[in-house]
C-alpha cells in the first residue's frame, strides 16, 4: 500500500471534533428519518405503502421460458415492455437458453388472456420456445413474502442488539441499533423517493446494508472501549473524538473501496442488478456517516449523567506477562 502514491495524500492523523456537530447532523439525521417513515407508509394502501412494491409483493405471473436459440435479455424486456401489462422482470435462469419472466396480471377474468398473450409474442419473436412452468402469484401470497421481508428485517437489528449488548453492553448495543434504524429508514426513503421497485431483492440489499453497517460500527465502538480503558480520567466526549479520529482512514478506504465495486456492478450490472447496487452504494455512504456521527454520539447521549464515570466503570486491561 505504501507504494500507491494516492495513499501518501491522506493524513496520517486527524484531529477533527465531530461530537461539537453531532447535535445538529444528529437533529437533520432525525428530521430525514421521519420523512422516510412518512414517505414509506403514505398512504397507507396495501401491500406497500408509498414503495413502488414489485412482482414479489404485489402479485402476478412467473414463466420459466426455454429456447432453442440464445435469449437476448435486453430485447425480452423491451417487448414485453411495450404491451402494457405493468412491471415486468426479466431474468436469466441456468443458460442462456432459458430465461425467468415476472410481470404483473390484471384482474382475474383476464388473466388467462393477458398470459396468453405474452405466450404467443414471445413464440412470435424468438420461435422454439417452450414454456415448462406457469405460476400465478396471488395477493395473499405476496402478503406473505412481504411480512417475511420486514421480518427478516427486524430479526437483523434486533439479533444485532444482542450481539452488540453481549459484546460491549447495553449503551452500546443501544447506540449501534440507533444507528441502524437511522440507516435502514433512509434506505427506505430513498426507494420512496426515487420509486424504485422494491422487491426481495430490495429486501436483500437492505439485509446487507445491515451487515456492512453494523461491521463499521463495531469498529469505532471497539476502539471508543479501548480509549475509555486507556484514558481512564479523560471526558467521554474526547474520548470519542479521539476514537472516531483513530479509525476514520479505515472506515473511509473501507466504505470507497466497496462503492467502486458497486458503481461497476450498476453500469454492468443490466436492471436485474441496478436498484441492488445503488440502493447498495447509498446504504454504504449512508453507514460510514452513521459511524461517525450516530453510533458514536449516541453513547454520549444515552450515557446521561453517567458518561462522565463510564471509562472509570471499564476494567483496566491485563497486561501480558
Amino acid at each position: 500500500m505504501s507504494g500507491w502514491p494516492l495513499i501518501k495524500f491522506l493524513p496520517q492523523q486527524t484531529n477533527l471534533r465531530f461530537v461539537a456537530l453531532a447535535p445538529v447532523l444528529c437533529a437533520i439525521s432525525a428530521i430525514l428519518c421521519a420523512a422516510s417513515l412518512y414517505l414509506t407508509l403514505v398512504p397507507f394502501q396495501p401491500p406497500c405503502g408509498g414503495l413502488n412494491c414489485g412482482v414479489d409483493f404485489r402479485g402476478g405471473t412467473v414463466l420459466e421460458l426455454d429456447s432453442d436459440n440464445h435469449i437476448d435479455l435486453a430485447r425480452a424486456r423491451d417487448v414485453l415492455g411495450a404491451m402494457d401489462i405493468g412491471d415486468v422482470q426479466v431474468q436469466a435462469f441456468g443458460d442462456v437458453r432459458s430465461a425467468m419472466i415476472r410481470f404483473e396480471t390484471p384482474p382475474a377474468a383476464d388473466a388467462a388472456a393477458a398470459v396468453d398473450n405474452v405466450k404467443t409474442r414471445l413464440a412470435n419473436e424468438f420461435g422454439g420456445v417452450r414454456f415448462p412452468r406457469t405460476e400465478v402469484v396471488g395477493p395473499k401470497v405476496s402478503g406473505e413474502l412481504l411480512g417475511k421481508g420486514v421480518a427478516a428485517l427486524l430479526c437483523g437489528i434486533g439479533l444485532m442488539l444482542l450481539y452488540i449488548w453481549f459484546r460491549f453492553g447495553l449503551t452500546f448495543g443501544l447506540a449501534a441499533v440507533l444507528a441502524l434504524a437511522h440507516d435502514v429508514l433512509l434506505t427506505f426513503g430513498l426507494f420512496a423517493i426515487t420509486q424504485m421497485e422494491f422487491t426481495l431483492t430490495a429486501v436483500g440489499s437492505i439485509l446487507t446494508i445491515i451487515g456492512y453497517s453494523i461491521n463499521d460500527k463495531i469498529v469505532v465502538l471497539d476502539r471508543v472501549r479501548e480509549n475509555m480503558r486507556k484514558f481512564k480520567k479523560v471526558p467521554l466526549r474526547e474520548i470519542i473524538d479521539l476514537s472516531v479520529n483513530e479509525t476514520l482512514s479505515r472506515t473511509i478506504i473501507t466504505g470507497i473501496t466497496g462503492v467502486m465495486a458497486l458503481v461497476v456492478m450498476a453500469i454492468f450490472g443490466g436492471d436485474a442488478l441496478f436498484a441492488f447496487s445503488v440502493a447498495m452504494i447509498f446504504g454504504i455512504v449512508v453507514g460510514t456517516y452513521s459511524s461517525i456521527y450516530v453510533a458514536a454520539p449516541s453513547i454520549l447521549l444515552l450515557s446521561g449523567k453517567r458518561g462522565e464515570k463510564l471509562a472509570s466503570e471499564e476494567p483496566a486491561p491485563q497486561k501480558a506477562g
